[in-house]
């Protein structure tokens, strides 16, 4: 028997991780949600027909559990994901807490299912963050043929990868323009005013003047795809409810061209391509929200150096950003690694 738990099933992430096992048809004989004491008795929606009672994360007995998929904030990975792995349970992260970790293999499917093999260390295995899974799906294909050297990325980032709060202050600010309030009755997750503006801050400001976004982009990039690759990144959010969008321009070691790379692109697992150069030609944000596959387009050369290229992204945040991302790292260990 395949026991699963979902550890934050009541959050965004956690209630898509849901979805997604049963939509993908995870093959799972039992599967539990967990949450805060707080969330105790709550339901939460598993597949069309079936509702899971939340049950207490602090109580729970992982024992006979194979998988844990967890989406509740670092702090509470720290806490409980040693315990969790301790008790024979294969925990999959989706908090920044074990990115870094050198005994935690970071993984994106499409890119690097061997690193999986490393969860042994200590039983844990560490979701990127979402605006750098979908980044280096197609990053991925090109290092591969054209030897990247350089990203300079570019995100605008929707609210929903901020928690239901940041989402919930979006539609009250937005209503509350309208009804002409002040923004500071609604102003509680965001440093600045979210409806209708752009801020250029995701996470906090670090010594160098980046912020932990960008740091984090930096970091899980070079151990996912190659620590010789340089990567700079500038992160903001856009009062988008559902959806990140980057613009990413590389620099690359061998000849690289836009009919090479769109040929390359459209035949890469986990990327879509639709690039027609014409209006409308091209996805945003609005139209991917559901999708699991990476959107590119506005795929040029750039002639300002030798070998370089640009291409705009957009991908569903809460799915290939995060719960389709862990779905899929399960999906991998339970068949190659786990054998039930």
């Amino acid at each position: 028997m395949v026991k699963v738990a979902v550890v934050g099933a009541t959050g965004n992430v956690g209630r898509e991780m849901l979805q997604t096992l049963a939509q993908r048809e995870f093959p799972a004989d039992e599967v539990f949600a967990l949450a805060s004491s707080k969330s105790v008795g709550k339901e939460v929606s598993y597949g069309e027909d079936d509702v899971l009672k939340v049950r207490d994360l602090a109580t729970f007995d992982f024992k006979g559990v194979d998988i844990a998929l967890m989406s509740a904030g670092a702090s509470v990975s720290e806490k409980y994901a040693p315990k969790i792995a301790a008790a024979g349970c294969v925990v999959i992260d989706n908090s920044s807490q074990w990115r870094t970790d050198p005994d935690v293999p970071l993984v994106v499917p499409e890119v690097n299912p061997e690193a999986i093999a490393g969860y042994t260390k200590k039983n844990i295995i560490a979701n990127p963050n979402c605006s750098t899974i979908q980044m280096v799906v197609p990053l991925a294909a090109l290092h591969k043929e054209f030897v990247v050297k350089r990203v300079v990325v570019t995100t605008y980032q929707s609210v929903s990868g901020a928690g239901k709060e940041a989402m919930d202050e979006l539609f009250d600010q937005t209503r509350g323009i309208y009804m002409n309030q002040p923004i500071y009755e609604t102003q509680k997750k965001f440093p600045k005013q979210i409806a209708f503006n752009v801020i250029p801050q995701i996470d906090v400001f670090m010594d160098d003047g980046a912020t932990k976004e960008e740091w984090k982009m930096m970091v899980e990039t070079k151990k996912i795809v190659d620590p010789k690759i340089k990567v700079h990144a500038n992160c903001a959010r856009v009062p988008v409810f559902i959806g990140h969008a980057e613009y990413v321009n590389i620099e690359t070691e061998k000849e690289i061209s836009d009919e090479a790379a769109t040929k390359l692109l459209k035949h890469t697992k986990g990327v879509e391509v639709i690039d027609l150069r014409e209006p409308d030609g091209y996805p945003t944000q609005a139209e991917i929200a559901g999708e699991d596959d990476v959107f590119v387009s506005r795929i040029r050369q750039d002639f300002s150096v030798e070998n370089g290229l640009s291409f705009w992204c957009v991908a569903d945040n809460l799915r290939k950003g995060a719960a389709l991302n862990a779905v899929q790292i399960a999906e991998v260990l339970l068949k190659d690694y786990l054998k039930k």
